[in-house]
């Protein structure tokens, strides 16, 4: 228990909890609005004039983006383990820093073999790898169960907000520096600059960004006794050992949780890399296509919040991703089978919502059931984003040139994910019910007690 001797224990938590908040969330959201500018601008210069500069097909640019992601996925794991024996302060902005550099010498590029070879690098480069699961570990390290969801909604939203102002920021350069003085063209102009405030951010990130609840110095004694004792009440691991273990991926690979979880996240990366292509063929030019895109992505950030918010006052995750994940089937649906453009617009809004919506919470969820030992929930949490990206691999295959502009195959295709991933939300639900009344149990007590979960399914 936590200390009870603190007069007002419940004020003295929310008091705690904003000052963390406030400390925690604004970086981490501009951090990552930052890198996944940096990961997606790839498909805003490509309509921007990069696809007509160095003479890329259809396929050629779907191969550019898929590269990104195969050493991506390998040093998601690696990383994440790495991040739970280091400083998060240094280790996060430090690799922030790697990535922005690698992206600002894509402005270099004159051929596709150039492109291919930075967005490898880029990818297999530990920083891309290591920053999204490494935030999601260190938000997992400072809140309990049923405060994960809605912080992990905001820190999400970050991508969300990067496509929708990503799109105002392409509008910016290609209108405002398509005559610029030195000849550059303006998607050369998009990295640099992006990259450029990459670079600041990180700086800065090294002296706001903390580290761990029980290591940090911008707490007093009492918030840092207090932070630690609430999370072990709610069965969060606090303390980050030096020695290095392999049992915790063992121990993730056998546990049954994370195979049902990493599925329903099949469907997210299918889709933002190829918005304003799908925008863009309803029949709008370049510089408008970008506009357009905004949009959705505004959409889908407050549908995530109201989802958030909502799955931890009610301390449940199930239906926070069946919903969401149907009205993202239906938005499929109608866009393999409507050619109205109104309509298929809107559309896109239910992709984005629904998706995007329900990925924060698949995430809340897997960090709920797998939440210690600390080496166990690093693990879990790159195993979920490792599996989750490999969609954005076989996704940018599912949209080929050839298919559009309907893409039906591809909107087809991610419609029965969406169907899959219900059902498997159903069934982790059920299987969550059914292990429970095991543990009930006196002689099944015993049987994996450290995945218990202290909020509903």
């Amino acid at each position: 228990m936590a200390d009870t001797s603190i007069e007002n224990r419940e004020e003295f938590e929310r008091q705690l909890v904003r000052k963390i908040d406030l400390r925690l969330l604004p970086i981490l959201l501009i951090m990552y609005i930052l890198n996944h500018m940096d990961r997606t601008k790839i498909n805003i210069a490509r309509i921007a004039g990069m696809e007509a500069d160095l003479h890329l097909d259809g396929n050629a640019y779907n191969w550019s983006l898929s590269i990104f992601f195969f050493g991506y996925i390998i040093l998601e794991v690696p990383s994440n383990l790495l991040l739970a024996k280091t400083r998060p302060s240094l280790y996060i902005p430090s690799i922030m820093f790697i990535w922005a550099c690698i992206s600002m010498a894509m402005a270099a590029v004159q051929n596709f073999e150039g492109l291919m070879a930075a967005r490898f690098f880029l990818g297999r480069c530990v920083a891309e790898a290591g920053f999204f699961p490494g935030c999601l570990f260190l938000l997992s390290s400072w809140y309990k169960k049923h405060e994960l969801a809605i912080r992990t909604a905001i820190f999400y939203c970050g991508s969300l907000i990067s496509g929708a102002f990503g799109g105002l920021l392409a509008f910016g350069i290609t209108d405002g520096l398509s005559h610029s003085p030195g000849g550059l063209a303006p998607w050369r102009w998009l990295f640099l600059i992006e990259g450029l405030a990459t670079v600041i951010v990180a700086i800065i990130a090294v002296f706001i960004l903390p580290d761990f609840p029980s290591t940090t110095k911008w707490l007093t004694d009492e918030e840092r006794n207090f932070a630690t004792a609430r999370l072990l009440e709610g069965r969060v691991a606090v303390e980050h050992k030096s020695e290095w273990s392999f049992r915790s991926i063992i121990a993730v690979l056998k546990d049954w949780h994370i195979y049902l979880l990493v599925y329903m996240n099949v469907t997210a990366g299918t889709i933002s890399y190829f918005m304003p292509t799908l925008v863009k063929n309803l029949g709008y030019i370049s510089t408008t296509a970008q506009l357009m895109t905004a949009p959705p992505y505004l959409f889908a950030v407050v549908c995530a919040l109201i989802n958030a918010i909502h799955s931890d006052r009610k301390k449940e995750r199930m239906w926070h991703i069946v919903v969401p994940m149907t009205v993202a089937m239906i938005g499929f649906i109608l866009n393999a089978t409507v050619t109205n453009s109104s309509v298929l617009y809107f559309a896109i809004f239910l992709c984005a919502a629904g998706i995007w919506s329900a990925v924060p919470t698949i995430l809340s969820w897997t960090q709920n059931i797998i939440s210690e030992p600390d080496e166990k929930r690093a693990v879990a949490i790159s195993t979920l984003n490792m599996i989750g990206n490999l969609s954005s691999v076989y996704g940018a295959q599912l949209y080929p040139s050839s298919d559009g502009p309907r893409y039906i195959p591809g909107h087809s295709a991610n419609a029965v994910f969406c169907a899959f991933a219900v059902i498997l939300a159903f069934t982790l639900q059920f299987l969550q019910r059914e292990a429970a009344k095991k543990l009930e149990d006196p002689e099944m007590r015993d049987e994996n007690v450290n995945d218990r979960m202290d909020v509903k399914g």
